[in-house]
């Protein structure tokens, strides 16, 4: 194995490095920031000087922790960890100007660190400002650590107790820049790691066939980073693939099965019935409808006043399209049409496209695996019962291998549930396709605060065949929202993830409990505050869409926490508080902060709001 190459910063006596050196495979790098005419009058510093430079490690003085490139040639800046304990800027410094300390020294590190090397800092407690300080210190009194090191592109990837006993020999000093000891009872070692970039997004154009044609269409922003990513792929690991695998072996033991995914358009054309117009990605065919080349038309989108396409604008209703918000149709139009053979199940799977509302199980794309099939007009209740059968033996036994925490499954009459008590996907379901029966999943887990939750739908269809003895059993399960349910997912956007971290938990074919790579991200709350244009409701799928795609996914919440309407104009003000949060990158103050100023101005651009 190739030598790991390890820094450490700040020593004080260099107790601590000595106490690493000497371990196999290890060159150790020992810096600190006072001369060694300083230090070496400090207790056992000089033996541990010397022990560490008969070890063969390398040790250097007067090393400022924020200028690290200025020590080391570029050949060798490569370093698998960096070690940094209990810093301070000495003496009686407060929060902020160790803050300051930490923002220079995260800034200069990921100068010298390998790509997939590791920062340790080792903080006392409650100085980290995280949850896993006990007890947690209030932010403005902490180091902040994690936001602090987003601002240079780290994440915190693990964090421990700091147990001195287990480094031979250490004794800590420095106690207000004097040779003191200090308390590091509950101290904790913080553990981070590079974080992939913030998205920026470049438009993007996708070609595919619709009907005879080739057409192409630019992709709405917050899809970009995510069509075409093949989740479904036979070779995939992803969870979602897992799941659907596992879903249909468990369902060709009760039918016979036929995959029908092929030629399954991502565009919709045409009437849309029961569902909210702002809930969809519309696409319209340009009115030129000039070819670029034979049987090659070009499709583009043409905004209204809400960045929707709107039917007023002197282009043919026929020539809207959208993106499918449900595979349902498709599976109708087999069964319609008499493709299919009596009692067989036929599967179609694939990603699905719904705006919808901020919020941590709120997907504006998501895998939905859809089962039609047509039996004998009686035999419906019993199909209905062998597919939700198959469906909870399937689930539990994928639950099983994961987690000891319980998820009870069952099926439940649309009827009796009132519209607002639905979550957006069943909301969306219900409307769309005159759904009978829920298939909902309750859970005990305790890093989740909602509790129930519907993963899928059943309907049955006795108008839609020619033949009038035969009725339609139509299933929809949402294979994201599985995902994230069994392998306690908490966050949507983990799924689609670029961090390597994500799929490596799950091997091939297997399920495990994820493990979050990034603890506590660090949270930034903006409020903006606006007047409503006279006459008008504010389109709030379209306002959350907007700050989907200025933020690069990054808004975690929206929330309306005041209005206000004056009593002579009638004029409508509204004020919305907004948080951003990532769940798997590094987001700085600064980052949160542009943009946030950049949905204000397309708020103010796109849906004609007054700014306050």
């Amino acid at each position: 194995e190739p030598e790991r190459c390890v820094l450490l910063l700040g020593e004080g006596n260099f107790s601590f490095a000595a106490s690493l050196c000497g371990a196999a495979g290890t060159r150790v790098v020992a810096t600190c920031y006072e001369s060694e005419e300083e230090v070496s009058v400090r207790g056992w510093a000089a033996e541990n000087i010397r022990r560490l430079r008969e070890g063969g490690a390398e040790v250097l003085f007067s090393v400022d922790c924020a200028k690290l490139s200025d020590y080391f040639l570029p050949e060798k800046r490569e370093f698998d960890c960096i070690y940094f304990n209990f810093p301070h800027c000495g003496r009686k410094a407060g929060v902020v100007k160790n803050r300051e300390l930490l923002a220079h020294f995260f800034h200069s590190s990921a100068e010298v660190l390998a790509e997939e090397g590791e920062v340790h800092v080792a903080l006392c407690n409650g100085q980290g400002g995280t949850p896993a300080d006990q007890p947690q210190r209030e932010w403005h009194n902490s180091w902040q650590i994690v936001a602090v090191a987003a601002g240079a592109g780290f994440i915190l990837s693990n964090v421990h107790p700091f147990k001195a006993e287990t480094f031979h020999g250490y004794k800590c000093t420095g106690y207000r820049s004097q040779d003191k000891s200090f308390c590091v009872e509950g101290a904790l070692n913080h553990i981070f790691t590079r974080s992939t970039p913030l998205p920026h997004f470049k438009p993007m154009s996708c070609e595919i066939e619709l009907g005879s044609q080739k057409v192409s269409f630019q992709v709405p922003q917050v899809l970009v980073d995510k069509i075409n990513r093949g989740f479904l792929e036979l070779n995939s690991n992803h969870p979602v693939q897992t799941i659907k695998e596992k879903l249909t072996a468990e369902l060709r033991q009760a039918f016979p099965l036929q995959d029908t995914n092929h030629c399954l358009s991502l565009l919709h054309q045409g009437h849309l019935s029961g569902v909210c117009p702002s809930n969809v990605f519309w696409i319209m065919l340009s009115p030129e409808e000039t070819p670029s080349t034979e049987g090659h038309v070009d499709l583009c989108r043409a905004r209204d006043k809400n960045g929707q396409v709107s039917a007023q604008e002197g282009c043919c209703v026929s020539k809207q399209c959208y993106l499918r918000p449900s595979l349902l149709p498709y599976a109708q139009a087999i069964i319609q049409r008499g493709a299919f053979l009596p009692g067989t199940l036929h599967v179609l799977s694939g990603p699905v496209f719904r705006r919808c509302l901020v919020s941590p199980y709120s997907m504006p794309i998501f895998h939905e695996l859809v089962f039609g099939c047509a039996v004998n007009r009686g035999a419906e209740n019993s199909c209905i019962q062998m597919l939700v059968n198959s469906i909870q033996s399937s689930i539990h036994s994928l639950q099983q291998t994961v987690s000891s925490s319980k998820l009870n499954i069952n099926l439940q009459e649309a009827t009796s549930f009132e519209v607002s008590e639905l979550n957006e996907f069943a909301a969306f379901e219900y409307h769309f396709s005159k759904i009978q029966y829920f298939i909902c999943m309750e859970t005990d887990s305790s890093s989740s605060c909602e509790k129930h939750f519907c993963v899928g739908t059943i309907r049955t269809a006795h108008d839609e065949l020619v033949n009038s003895e035969m009725v339609a059993v139509f299933a929809s399960v949402n294979l994201d929202l599985l995902a994230m349910l069994i392998c306690g997912i908490s966050d949507w956007r983990m799924l689609w993830t670029p961090d390597s971290r994500f799929l490596c938990q799950f091997p091939r074919g297997q399920l495990k409990l994820f493990k979050s790579f990034s603890l506590y991200p660090p949270s930034y709350v903006h409020d903006v505050s606006f007047w409503v244009p006279d006459g008008e409701e504010l389109d709030e799928v379209a306002f959350h869409t907007i700050a989907r795609q200025v933020s690069g996914e990054t808004v975690v919440s929206i929330q309306l926490i005041d209005t206000f309407q004056q009593s002579e104009t009638r004029r409508k003000s509204l004020c919305y508080r907004l948080t951003f949060q990532s769940c798997d990158r590094a987001l700085s103050c600064r980052q949160a902060a542009e943009m946030q100023l950049l949905f204000r101005r397309e708020i103010n651009q796109r849906l004609r709001v007054t700014l306050r």
